[in-house]
């Protein structure tokens, strides 16, 4: 799980993914399953999932071979079955074919099941917004289909046109020299030659450049109309920081973002919300994957049965002013109002256990009254 960062972004990005652990030799790996590899089949009543059908694609030479695994949950029996398909495009999965045509997916069991099972043997992260796309749908949509996708205002298009504006304006904008084409020697070919083919431009000959008679040269330097397109930008851009739950400044300019405290406070508390929201999403998915680890290496003789806990800590210095709050904490512990274990919680991520430990060892280290460099009876 040392990619977890880049799946919990290709999760936002797609609206989801899955975390499927499996046996590999004497270890637990985890397999990633992005949105677009995973196909639900059904849910409970309380919105979790229950069956789903994973794809592994790869192709071999001329052919596209593809490996379906169902998993189904129905009461406390598990069912999971794999079948294999072989094409010459990806547009259909092709005729069927045994599982052992595929080196790697040689060892595969086609179908097993696995009794006393309470959860499906994935872990999903869904990213915590409703689904605007499809309002009746359990599953979720990307971090930023609202500013897009499903809205009737595009507003990733119409960024995306103000900013192809912007880039037109500077280059249509560029300076340049109308002259006379008698002002410069002629070359081989008869044309003029030109000492900057980027800044000259020539006109038939007329004596009359610019409408000023007798006049070879004329500049063309057009006054630049990038502050209102960039406001324009900016503007479309905290539109969708507002829709996507993001902060102003987030992909607006910084400079331009709310002032007051309570503006700013207002700002940050959108983004704040947003991502204590994934995190919780995450630990869900996170809850889910360490329960089907447990199954697979009790399964697998990897680890004796038994219980396991799991200890999560989030930081949320979106908001949070970590060293306002470890100044302000020291205070408290200064002034006798708060214990040495929870200042060592809530600044170091300890858990209770831990911080009273090192507080315990830390007391045994400290020299006699009498002895304060610890060198009594040296």
């Amino acid at each position: 799980m040392t990619r977890i960062r880049q799946d919990v972004e290709k999760g936002c990005a797609k609206g989801g993914l899955w975390w499927k652990p499996y046996i590999k030799g004497s270890v637990i790996a985890v397999d990633t399953v992005q949105a677009d590899q995973g196909y639900p089949v059904s849910f409970d009543s309380s919105g979790k999932m229950t069956a789903c059908v994973f794809s592994d694609q790869r192709k071999i030479r001329q052919y596209w071979y593809t490996r379906l695994e169902y998993h189904s949950l129905v009461g406390t029996s598990y069912n999971i079955r794999n079948a294999a398909f072989r094409s010459s495009d990806t547009s259909s999965l092709g005729q069927p074919i045994q599982l052992t045509e595929v080196e790697e997916w040689a060892d595969i069991q086609p179908e097993a099941t696995i009794l006393n099972v309470t959860a499906p043997l994935f872990g999903y992260f869904r990213y915590p917004i409703a689904n605007n796309i499809d309002t009746t749908s359990p599953l979720s949509v990307s971090c930023y289909s609202r500013a897009q996708d499903g809205s009737n205002v595009k507003l990733i298009q119409r960024a995306d046109e103000i900013f192809s504006n912007l880039m037109w304006e500077f280059s249509s904008g560029k300076r340049l020299i109308y002259a006379d084409e008698l002002a410069f020697e002629l070359g081989t070919d008869g044309k003029p030659k030109l000492p900057d083919k980027r800044l000259y431009r020539t006109l038939k000959s007329t004596g009359d450049i610019g409408g000023k008679q007798n006049k070879l040269f004329d500049e063309w330097s057009p006054e630049f109309r990038e502050a209102a397109i960039k406001s324009g930008l900016n503007d479309t851009m905290r539109e969708i920081e507002f829709v996507c739950g993001l902060a102003y400044g987030t992909l607006s300019d910084p400079q331009t973002v709310d002032k007051t405290a309570t503006e700013i406070k207002i700002s940050q508390q959108r983004s704040y919300s947003t991502v204590t929201d994934c995190q919780k999403s995450r630990q869900t998915a996170l809850d889910s994957l360490l329960y089907a680890m447990d199954v697979w290496a009790t399964l697998g003789g990897l680890a004796p049965r038994g219980t396991y806990a799991a200890n999560y800590e989030f930081d949320d210095s979106v908001i949070t002013d970590k060293e306002l709050q470890f100044a302000q904490d020291m205070q408290l512990k200064a002034g006798g109002m708060m214990p040495g274990y929870m200042f060592l919680m809530r600044n170091r991520g300890l858990d209770e256990a831990t911080a009273k430990k090192w507080i315990t060892e830390t007391q045994a280290e400290q020299p006699e009254p009498n002895d304060l460099f610890g060198d009594a009876g040296a």
